[in-house]
């Protein structure tokens, strides 16, 4: 199975913004984004970009542009280039808007729901989870980080795969805003999926219209 091992920060810096591919890491002052200059942060300052001529300011042009963005998408729910091209295949041939639903798509992925339920504190770690047996879909194990979600599905932590660090992530949950698609139980550390994602639920600002004009032409 293949997946990208590199550093998350270089994928950030690469994009020119923030993913959060790191978890708490990336609001801790950590982030190469959260310059200090002068004690103060300076948040519109962005670290340059990786490579030899990262610093380098280019004007990006029409392709550019949705080329960024596909692989903004792609980073942010960490896919790879050839299952983002069938998601998109399959988001086309639904009805509604392709973009709409490409990032619906994203968002039902099992590993993406874990994380949107809190048991992770980055998709990365969410799909970690999954991997090593440690999630199961009404009472069942799945490790597949792919495997879509349904309305009516259960997702839960299994007894085997509750360590500290998961029933500190589960008693901080209360905090955090689980999307309205998601009926989260932190006491059992369950989650039934009440509804589909729409594109309202997708909490990140991405221009999906020039994902469909770059697989378009």
């Amino acid at each position: 199975m293949a997946r990208y091992t590199g550093p998350d920060c270089k994928l950030c810096r690469r994009e020119g913004c923030k993913l959060f591919l790191k978890g708490d890491r990336c609001t801790s002052g950590k982030c190469p984004f959260d310059r200090v200059e002068s004690g103060a942060r300076n948040r519109d300052a962005a670290p340059a970009a990786p490579g030899q001529h990262g610093a380098a300011k280019k004007k990006l042009r029409e392709y550019g542009m949705q080329l960024r963005e596909k692989e903004k998408v792609k980073r942010f729910y960490g896919v790879l280039e050839r299952q983002f091209h069938n998601y998109y295949l399959k988001a086309a041939n639904m009805e509604g808007m392709a973009g709409e639903n490409l990032l619906v798509l994203l968002e039902r992925r099992l590993d993406n729901s874990v994380f949107r339920m809190g048991f992770g504190q980055s998709r990365d770690e969410a799909r970690q989870l999954t991997l090593h047996d440690h999630i199961t879909v009404n009472g069942k194990k799945v490790n597949i980080p792919s495997y879509m979600v349904k309305v009516g599905d259960v997702i839960a932590v299994s007894e085997v795969g509750r360590s500290d660090a998961i029933k500190a992530l589960i008693e901080a949950m209360a905090s955090k805003n689980t999307p309205k698609w998601l009926e989260v139980d932190a006491e059992h550390a369950c989650a039934k999926v009440v509804a589909l994602p729409t594109r309202e639920d997708v909490n990140f600002n991405f221009n999906e219209q020039l994902i469909v004009e770059l697989y378009s032409k």
